[in-house]
């Protein structure tokens, strides 16, 4: 049985404890990071473990548990895997009341792993009727509160899709429940800008930033989906993931683009664990 690292200890899964009190619990209070392993090491750890704290800065929260120690634990839960691992990294408020109020304290961190089943070459993906809120106090935060994401998602299943794509309450084209979209259109690549409302993915930003290659952050409509001659995804534990469907519309994957994104990106992960 795989451990959990909860509050800087590594304990039995059946011996780790969170108070049923625990605002992520009771009311989604907390921030997580979800990663996979790169020759047995948290891949990206650094840019993980930043975002988690902006998205505890955007929460009112902190932890008190120092970046490095975090991180050891990370590594300490991924020696436990053997092959390629998943581990997500849980950041809550702690024990607090009945409601939205807090109370004050040194909240929860908690760590587990699994075994990660590798992404078939290509996927598709489905669009479906629910609005990501720009406007939205947790735009941008990686938070626990990821119902809205179980029931797209489920959603997507039904359809025998992977993932579900969602625009904004502006109608734009804004991203999946775990993930970023990318579309080619004509030879270029484009993502949605943040301004969509989408999530600053890690991938998503190692191919903005890392990649030699030009890709236009932009704001997109739904039909710039429903007409691309390429599609592909990306997310921490699907990398650069590209759709050989969108809704009934068949393409091509992976296409031209999508597949020197692909070559590209294993390139970068294989060449620095911590980019």
């Amino acid at each position: 049985m795989i451990p959990v690292w909860l509050n800087g200890e590594l304990v039995d899964p059946d011996d780790a404890r969170v108070p049923v009190f625990d605002h992520g619990l009771t009311v989604g209070d907390g921030a997580f990071e979800t990663l996979r392993t790169q020759d047995g090491v948290p891949f990206a750890v650094t840019r993980h473990i930043a975002r988690l704290r902006r998205s505890l800065a955007g929460l009112g929260l902190d932890v008190e548990r120092p970046d490095q120690e975090i991180a050891n634990g990370l590594q300490q839960v991924a020696d436990t895997i053997d092959g390629p691992a998943k581990l997500r990294l849980t950041a809550t408020a702690g024990p607090g009341p009945l409601g939205s109020g807090r109370d004050p304290g040194a909240g929860t961190v908690y760590i587990a792993g699994a075994p990660l089943d590798g992404w078939p070459a290509t996927g598709s993906c489905v669009t479906v009727p629910w609005r990501r809120n720009e406007h939205s106090a947790l735009t941008g935060l990686k938070t626990t509160s990821y119902a809205e994401n179980v029931v797209a998602l489920a959603a997507a299943k039904e359809r025998d899709a992977s993932e579900a794509i969602l625009a904004n309450t502006g109608g734009a084209l804004c991203e999946g429940t775990g993930s970023n979209v990318f579309v080619v259109h004509d030879g270029h690549i484009r993502t949605p800008s943040l301004e969509s409302g989408c999530l600053a993915g890690i991938t998503r930003a190692l191919v903005l930033e890392c990649l030699d290659m030009e890709v236009e952050e932009a704001s997109l409509s739904m039909d710039d989906l429903a007409r691309a001659d390429e599609v592909f995804l990306t997310s921490s534990t699907r990398d650069v993931h590209p759709q050989h469907a969108v809704d009934d519309r068949r393409l091509d994957a992976p296409g031209p683009h999508s597949a020197t994104v692909v070559e590209a990106f294993a390139a970068l992960a294989a060449d620095d664990l911590d980019p």
